[in-house]
């Protein structure tokens, strides 16, 4: 493993796990409304969990994470569309989600 890509997977790890507590941040400060608080722990937690399983091979963990960042980043830009008082925590996600994936690009290689 060169020095660069070390440098992106730290990256990708440091932005995985800031994503994940920002999760637990969010509904702790802005409990939802319409659904209960578990509900909304339980289908944004998770999801961050599983690539955990593939966490030896760590560019397969970060895949899976860049991947499901997707569904994180639309749900930053929804909720900063259409929210005003958590709009910072939907930026950060939005900034996170963007760095996660950033890091994927940067790690692909291409093969001769």
């Amino acid at each position: 493993m060169s020095q660069a890509s070390s440098t992106t997977q730290k990256a990708g790890l440091a932005a995985w796990a800031a994503l994940l507590a920002l999760q637990l941040l969010w509904y702790t400060l802005y409990p939802p409304v319409s659904i209960p608080t578990w509900v909304a722990f339980a289908l944004t937690v998770p999801p961050l969990l599983l690539p955990l399983l593939s966490l030896p091979n760590v560019t397969r963990a970060l895949l899976w994470v860049g991947i499901l960042a997707l569904f994180y980043f639309c749900h930053g830009v929804s909720e900063a569309w259409s929210s005003t008082a958590d709009r910072w925590l939907a930026v950060v996600e939005i900034v996170l989600t963007l760095l996660l994936i950033g890091t994927l690009g940067v790690g692909v290689r291409r093969r001769r």
